[in-house]
């Protein structure tokens, strides 16, 4: 059943990803966007067969862990197939929210989800350049998941289901879809997310639905007078595979290195990304707020 649960996804998903990147490349050459680059394409789906190596490494760790804590579960079973299925995605969604907002407020984990926001170009084929380790720890956030009665193969079904989803909200071609922004991750919401503008950074952390978002007060809108500029704070200004995965871990390393305090080291670690015992630089809320007092 599992596997066929994947073939059927990689069956309907393969042709929807051709036709729709196709489509925004004609678009985008056709209007002369310039949304797409050779360079850029390529390393993002270099980056993206990484992860899937590791994805499928990680697969048995992923279902043994859950099944584990499946036998402890405090629900047995749910009034019927359609409730059970409605309740596992809004747990599962529920869940990948705090995964990905803790991805970008501890920076031992940004070191790892830092990779999807290197590019400074945003297109269908930047919901491919995966954060490459996520995969080593992303099965933890769904073991309450298992607790509360949700099969593990079911759990991993529709994180890959909810994925497509996500990848597809990748793009400038698209403006905003009225009354679906109130609910869903919109591809204008989620140009926000990738935005390095400072009244954008780290909002809109949701994969399918913004509620999450706007519940717990992550949420901004896409504003007309504030274009989005994609990338980082510091652009890489470079295409190497390796530099991409691993230049906020060489940057960690120079951090601890610093004669200062374990607890400042500690800090440098768990800390906000941009935090610094100093001031040298500014975590998004320090720079936040240094935007409004200027307003």
């Amino acid at each position: 059943m599992e596997h066929f649960r994947e073939s059927l996804l990689i069956l309907i998903s393969t042709p929807i990803y051709l036709v729709v990147i196709g489509a925004e490349i004609f678009f985008s050459a056709v209007n002369h966007l310039q949304l797409y680059s050779k360079k850029g394409t390529l390393v993002n789906l270099y980056l993206m067969l990484l992860n899937l190596g590791i994805d499928i490494l990680m697969r048995t760790v992923s279902l043994l862990v859950l099944n584990y804590f499946f036998d402890f579960r405090i629900i047995n079973s749910y009034p019927t197939a359609w409730i059970y299925w409605v309740a596992l995605f809004l747990a599962e969604d529920f869940m990948y929210y705090w995964l990905h907002r803790i991805d970008h407020f501890c920076r031992l984990f940004w070191a790892v989800h830092v990779t999807h926001h290197s590019s400074e170009e945003f297109n269908l084929t930047v919901g491919f350049r995966s954060s490459v380790l996520q995969p080593l720890y992303r099965f933890i956030y769904f073991i309450p998941l298992s607790v509360v009665g949700f099969k593990a193969i079911d759990i991993m079904f529709i994180y890959s289901a909810t994925q497509i989803f996500g990848i597809l909200v990748h793009t400038q071609t698209v403006g905003k879809l009225g009354w679906l922004e109130y609910f869903l991750v919109t591809p204008s919401h989620h140009r926000v997310h990738h935005a390095s503008n400072v009244c954008y950074l780290d909002r809109n952390m949701g994969m399918v639905l913004i509620i999450w978002d706007k519940l717990f007060g992550t949420f901004q809108k896409e504003l007309e007078h504030e274009p989005v500029k994609y990338g980082l704070t510091q652009n890489l200004q470079s295409n190497n595979p390796g530099k991409i995965v691993f230049h906020e871990w060489q940057d960690i390393i120079c951090d601890l290195k610093k004669k200062t305090s374990f607890k400042n080291k500690i800090m440098y670690l768990l800390g906000p990304p941009g935090w610094s015992h100093d001031g040298n630089r500014k975590t998004s809320a320090q720079l936040r707020k240094a935007l409004l007092k200027k307003k």
